[in-house]
């Protein structure tokens, strides 16, 4: 009977924390502050959480499962990034490289540095994609595959983002 209840509040509260620490940088807010951030750099508007481009962006993510292949879905009626990263590759991760490709962005030539990428940059900026919706799948290969979806889609040719 003189068990102290202490170390039992501890261990709940441990265990709380690995739960948290395993979900932080993959909520909705974590995906909308991460895009608000790079947005609000170039003077665009945030961008509010669509349930329907999330169920989009899950139900193709649970497709990559398998395989965690860095393909596009098929007519996609929406703007689409995605990444794929091992360890503790989060949501907020895969943001922060498409938001790393702002240095291979000229914005006087509307075009991209020669050889390089930057066209997920130029999605999360699009100043007409206001919706968003993002999903986060571990592949079998225990790799992580993270999908987001753009409403209206960016990335016409010969428009800039902003």
């Amino acid at each position: 009977m003189g068990m102290s209840k202490t170390p039992l509040a501890l261990v709940c509260l441990l265990i709380l924390a690995i739960v948290h620490s395993s979900q932080s940088q993959n909520s909705q807010q974590d995906y909308l502050e991460a895009h608000k951030a790079a947005r609000a750099e170039v003077g665009v508007g945030d961008m509010s959480w669509d349930d329907n481009l999330t169920a989009y962006a899950q139900n193709y993510a649970n497709q990559r499962m398998g395989d965690c292949n860095l393909t596009h879905s098929q007519n996609v009626p929406y703007g689409e990034n995605i990444a794929i990263g091992n360890g503790g590759f989060t949501g907020k991760a895969a943001v922060d490289l498409w938001v790393q490709e702002k240095a291979d962005y000229d914005y006087n030539s509307n075009n991209c540095t020669e050889g390089k990428m930057c066209g997920h940059y130029t999605q999360v900026v699009w100043r007409d994609s206001v919706r968003l919706g993002c999903a986060r799948v571990q592949c079998n290969n225990s790799w992580w595959f993270v999908t987001c979806n753009y409403d209206p889609p960016g990335n016409y040719i010969g428009r800039r983002p902003y």
